[in-house]
């Protein structure tokens, strides 16, 4: 570790970064990003609601259908660790707009794919962008915020991801059985749209810019920030507060596994791990659930998944009300037992209609997207800055990694016939051990960015 060159400049961007009040500027940037991130949600979730037309249309084995569900996500895995590497060498904004267009182009391939293998090989296209451009966009957005608040600030706009999922869940349970799942795909390429606006609109980040000495550079876009805020809020700035803290970090993949950064990598994967193992372990076959162990016909089965997907927006909300209040390890920590809680319930109850698989599926949505959500600020506020993309997508790594294993697991349990009480008691066991990790989260609230990493 070594102190980074010009050490008293990056202590006044922070500064005055940190003394900036809420304005319409933070709400133009944040709404952007936001609505990039939208499009990322909405991408998401696209197959697990096409997979039951597809099945019958293309006579998918169980096999197959597990190859379709998981293409995309082998291709975020890899998409998170390429834009980490890229989020710290060119830049939050460009690799987000990158991200985006990719993602959009190939959400367009896919809607286009006459059949099973081009589907899938444009399927994994598509999730190299948006695993590229989620943990990226969610640094930039922590770097712009201030200690004090940072947890509402980040999470509030977090809250566009479930809102994506929820509308991708709702908008599928119309347009997939009126107009068939092409349609649902072509949507999904409309944020290509925004590339543009993109680059025009939100200016690099301060912090990232010097941390990679671009001194001028960063001056200049704080000054023009400031200048925004000011001419939003009517008012003179406050003084800037004093000197922060300066971090001391040489920048590269290295950072997260020496000196204190072990242990926060080792727990911050883990607990990336399990949310979404068990997230999407629970999500990607809800549907098939509902229309084949239930009898449920396509209409009812979406609408379920979307009952599951408006109680996790709830569960996002509620913790971003909260989180700087209580902190970020008793929220992870709750976050991940409420889900076990409401997982056991469920396999104790035999899972026997689809009502009640729906009913205690919400409640696990309502504590896991919390959880999900947290994570998303949580892990860029424990690395350094030089390193922040890389730290962000490396959880995007292990995400990737539950997303993959969650629904294999759950697929090959329905597969052998073992039941569906056997599938929400296992899913169960790891939200448990991912709840007693949680306990071992370093705390960050209301601490700067540099503080934490200096």
């Amino acid at each position: 570790m070594s102190i980074v060159a010009n050490g008293p400049a990056v202590s006044s961007v922070s500064a005055r970064l940190e003394r900036l009040p809420s304005s319409r500027w933070h709400i133009k940037v944040r709404t952007l990003i936001g609505t990039v991130t939208f499009f990322e949600a909405f991408d998401q979730l696209l197959t697990a609601s096409a997979l039951p037309v597809l099945t019958e249309q293309w006579k998918l084995s169980t096999g197959q259908g597990t190859m379709i569900v998981t293409s995309g996500s082998v291709g975020m895995l890899l998409g998170a660790l390429v834009a980490g590497w890229l989020g710290d060498r060119i830049g939050r904004v460009n690799t987000v707009a990158l991200g985006v267009a990719v993602t959009a182009l190939a959400s367009l391939a896919v809607a286009f794919s006459p059949g099973f293998a081009l589907f899938t090989l444009f399927r994994f296209v598509q999730g190299l962008g948006i695993g590229g451009v989620v943990p990226v966009a969610a640094t930039y957005i922590n770097e712009i915020a201030r200690a004090d608040h940072r947890g509402r600030f980040v999470l509030l706009y977090e809250l566009i991801f479930p809102a994506g999922l929820a509308t991708a869940t709702l908008v599928a349970s119309w347009v997939v059985p009126s107009f068939g799942w092409r349609v649902m795909f072509v949507i999904g390429a409309l944020p290509v749209l925004l590339v543009v606006v993109l680059r025009r609109q939100v200016p690099e980040s301060p912090r990232w810019l010097l941390s990679r000495g671009r001194i001028t550079e960063a001056e200049q876009v704080i000054a023009r920030i400031e200048k925004d805020v000011a001419k939003s809020t009517g008012a003179p700035l406050p003084e800037p507060g004093p000197a922060t803290a300066v971090e001391t970090s040489r920048g590269g993949l290295r950072d997260l596994f020496t000196g204190r950064y072990l242990r926060r990598t080792a727990v911050v994967s883990a607990l990336w791990f399990v949310a979404y193992y068990v997230n999407h372990g629970i999500a990607t076959w809800l549907p098939s659930l509902y229309t084949k162990e239930f009898g449920l016909d396509l209409r009812t089965a979406l609408n379920y998944a979307l009952l599951s997907n408006v109680t996790g927006l709830i569960g996002c909300l509620l913790v971003a009300l909260v989180i700087d209040r209580v902190g970020r390890r008793v929220s992870l920590t709750v976050g991940l037992g409420g889900a076990a809680v409401a997982l056991f319930s469920l396999a104790v109850s035999g899972a026997s209609s689809g009502g009640q698989v729906a009913a205690w599926a919400s409640v696990t949505t309502l504590f896991v997207f919390a959880t999900n959500v947290s994570l998303y600020l949580y892990t860029p506020e424990l690395y350094p800055t030089r390193s922040r993309a890389r730290g962000a997508s490396f959880g995007g790594v292990w995400n990737r990694l539950g997303v993959i294993l969650g629904p294999i697991v759950v697929g090959a349990i329905i597969s052998s016939g073992a039941g569906l009480t056997m599938v929400f008691t296992q899913l169960g066991c790891v939200a448990a051990v991912g709840a007693v990790i949680a306990l071992f989260a370093v705390e960050t609230k209301g601490k700067t960015l540099e503080e934490l990493n200096s």
